[in-house]
Order: structure tokens, then C-alpha cells, then sequence
């Protein structure tokens, strides 16, 4: 009798050994927040402020034409996020004679390399003074070397990006502007919006020996 509970305390004794001996499992790895990688088929340029970059975001309907945002290899789904900012032509002309005011509103789309969609994003503002602009683009002939157009409004965009999906294109679907040129809507190639600070958010994929 006493061999076996001498037995049985050795065999308890050698599992609780074990137990605290096992490996445990490595904590996931951490979220990463990174500028992304993308192609702008047409930039606009430089913020005087912030000197942040701003990419015209144009209507159409082929991924390959629109504003292509790589997504790094990434464990589980990742986030695309960026501002989304309406396009506005400013006129000192139009203020003082009483023209300035335009409203606009903008949808785009952002969708896989084969056309699947993942998610939109709106933005609506309205014009009535140089105050009401997100802020000026350098490389214009305008006073301060400020670009005429320029973008207004700011709407941050958040899109869910799933496992296995490493390019994104973002493309304008939506325009309804009202200035002192008249009614605008969308057409192929035109510009529909701006966007700008473009970052993902992921956690890398494990690395394959």
C-alpha cells in the first residue's frame, strides 16, 4: 500500500513538472501602423501645411485604373484607412462677385485587383469662403505659388481588408457638385475626390522557413 501512494505522489509530482515546464504558446504579434505603399495615377501635390500628399481619386470601374494601395502580407484581416477630402476650385473672382458657394458630395469605392467590393466612403461639404478649405497645394501660379484646386472637407475612411487580399484599388463612383460652373456629376476619368494619409493598420503574417 505504501509503495503504491509512493507511486502515485511521484507520478502527480512528475506532471506538475511538466506542466510548469511546457512551452507557452507566443503572444500574437503585435499590430503594425504603417504609411501605405500606393500608385496615384494622378497626384495633385504638396499640403502647405501639412505637407501631407494628395492623390485625385477618379470614376471608373476597372481596379487597374484606380488608386492602387498595396497591403503588406498580413496574419488574419487588415485596415486600410485615409482622408477623404472633396475637390474644390477656388476663385477670388467667383467671392467678390458673389459666386463662391458650392456644395459637393463624393462616394468612392475600394475593391479587390478582381473587382470585388470591400467597402465606400462619402464625403459632403460645402463652399462659401477661403476658411472652408482643408488647406492649399504648393506648386500653383496662385499668390504664395498655392495651387487653384484644393481640397475641402475631411472624412476618415476606415476599410476592412480580409486575409489574402495584398492590393486594394480605390475608385470614385459617386459626384454631385453644385457650383458656380453648374451641375457636376461623375464620368469616366473624371475626378470624383481627393484623398490623403493613406495608412494601414496589420498584423504581419508569420514568417515560412
Amino acid at each position: 500500500m505504501v509503495a503504491i501512494v509512493l507511486l502515485v505522489f511521484a507520478s502527480d509530482a512528475d506532471a506538475q513538472r511538466r506542466r510548469a515546464t511546457a512551452k507557452k504558446p507566443a503572444p500574437p504579434t503585435p499590430p503594425k501602423v504603417e504609411p501605405a505603399q500606393m500608385k496615384c495615377p494622378e497626384p495633385l501635390g504638396t499640403g502647405v501645411k501639412t505637407g501631407a500628399s494628395y492623390c485625385f481619386v477618379l470614376a471608373g470601374r476597372e481596379p487597374a485604373q484606380g488608386v492602387l494601395v498595396t497591403i503588406p502580407p498580413h496574419a488574419g484581416a487588415a485596415t486600410l484607412r485615409f482622408d477623404l477630402h472633396n475637390r474644390h476650385t477656388y476663385s477670388d473672382e467667383d467671392i467678390r462677385a458673389g459666386r463662391g458657394f458650392a456644395k459637393y458630395t463624393a462616394v468612392v469605392a475600394a475593391l479587390t485587383m478582381t473587382a470585388e467590393l470591400l467597402g465606400r466612403g462619402a464625403v459632403q461639404s460645402e463652399f462659401r469662403a477661403a476658411r472652408d478649405l482643408h488647406e492649399r497645394i504648393s506648386g500653383g501660379a496662385g499668390p504664395g505659388g498655392v495651387k487653384a484646386v484644393a481640397p475641402i472637407g475631411r472624412e476618415e475612411i476606415t476599410i476592412t481588408i480580409p486575409a489574402g487580399v495584398n492590393e486594394v484599388s480605390i475608385l470614385g463612383e459617386v459626384l454631385d457638385a453644385t457650383t458656380a460652373a453648374g451641375r457636376e456629376t461623375a464620368t469616366p476619368g473624371r475626378t470624383v475626390a481627393i484623398i490623403s494619409n493613406v495608412r494601414v493598420e496589420y498584423r504581419p503574417a508569420p514568417v515560412k522557413r
